[in-house]
């Protein structure tokens, strides 16, 4: 069936610079603003484009992502020829087909997306926190009779080293692209986000695979290869939200900001909306002892302490004479009586023992997955 756009999220990245969060799930799969998980984000907006055949291709500790994403139903990408199709790595008789880079991935799944024969193919990471039209990109990816487009995003020149950067002309046709140079000459960040005209895409891949296979990245190998062939490339301006929770410190910042009244990242209001799936727990409960002030507490939380400026994940159980505050707690964490934290990451179903103190004042600080935090556990 022809399909005008596919969608091909990637999303199993290993994410090691979120350390102990990431030991037991991929990246995506990180929890979010107390209700989310990190991919809610991409699915959502594929959902609110009007895009309804998206592939998601995993590989690392895939086991939560695919449990998350199920049929699909809850971003409404559940329909009779349309939908989610998960996308592991797999072994034929010519081997391991394990994806050693964004461009090889792609080129692993080209039987699927020949099944959807999309006159176009539009590539995104699973693991940023922004809204975003698809549409109206293809819109512009049309105008300009580009064979790719790349979204990018204007950064601050002293953080522009740090990304992949597209040099424009004044048509923002991109004439250069520099991978995280030292000496930047502008500040339009590439944000992994791109718009293919499939059939030149599938030859470039095929024809490299055939040959030398050293189309494995698509900021190192294949944006470079477009532009020596002289290939329409297009930049396209976005201007809204968006964060690489790729670190800590990042993922920390993020959190805190969803939470601020003035942030630009609305995702509780109007038609643009953010889904999840579809979970059922009791309301939350704030005891007597206990205070919520500027904080998001989500359903099934049960809070004895005082909560400040932070986030409670769903199912969280905070404790008498605790003290929570500029931290955001992920969901089913235990929190026990007494206990300090400031300016944390608590993981998902971790467990915080009695008179705990965790104090990220100097760094942020953080309690991995169903780590154990000051509990003495009798093996007896």
């Amino acid at each position: 069936m022809k399909t005008e756009m596919l969608a091909m999220i990637l999303a199993g990245g290993q994410g090691t610079r979120l350390g102990k969060l990431t030991q037991k799930i991929a990246k995506p799969a990180v929890p979010f603003g107390g209700r989310y998980r990190i991919i809610d984000f991409t699915l959502s907006n594929c959902a609110n484009s009007g895009i309804r055949n998206v592939g998601v291709v995993t590989q690392y500790q895939p086991l939560a992502l695919n449990h998350h994403i199920g049929n699909g139903s809850s971003w409404g990408l559940d329909g009779i020829s349309t939908g989610i199709t998960i996308l592991q790595p797999f072994s034929s008789s010519e081997g391991s087909k394990w994806f050693e880079g964004t461009a090889h991935a792609i080129y692993q799944n080209i039987a699927y997306i020949d099944q959807t024969d999309p006159e176009y193919v539009l590539v995104l990471s699973g693991d940023h926190i922004y809204k975003m039209d698809y549409e109206a990109m293809l819109e512009e990816h049309k105008a300009n009779n580009a064979s790719l487009t790349v979204a990018v995003i204007e950064v601050p020149m002293k953080e522009a080293s740090r990304f992949g950067i597209m040099n424009t002309d004044e048509n923002d046709r991109i004439v250069e692209f520099e991978e995280k140079p030292e000496q930047p000459k502008n500040n339009l960040a590439s944000m992994g986000i791109y718009i293919f005209n499939w059939s030149h895409l599938r030859s470039v891949l095929v024809n490299s695979y055939s040959k030398d296979g050293k189309m494995i990245d698509f900021g190192k190998h294949v944006i470079p290869n477009y532009l020596d062939s002289g290939e329409n490339v297009y930049a396209y301006r976005f201007s809204g939200y968006w964060k690489d929770v790729g670190t800590i410190d990042s993922l920390w910042e993020a959190n805190m900001e969803f939470i601020d009244v003035e942030m630009d990242l609305n995702i509780r209001e109007g038609s643009w909306r953010v889904y999840s799936k579809n979970t059922i727990s009791p309301p939350h409960v704030i005891s007597e002892t206990g205070s919520a002030k500027n904080s998001l507490i989500v359903d099934g939380c049960y809070v004895s302490g005082n909560v400040s400026h932070s986030i409670l994940s769903s199912d969280v159980q905070v404790k008498e004479g605790t003290e929570i505050s500029d931290s955001f707690i992920m969901p089913g964490a235990s929190i026990g009586k007494n206990v300090k934290i400031h300016r944390a990451i608590i993981g998902e179903n971790a467990i915080v023992g009695d008179n705990a103190v965790i104090d990220g004042t100097d760094e942020i600080a953080v309690v991995g997955y169903s780590e154990v935090i000051g509990v003495t556990i009798d093996e007896n």
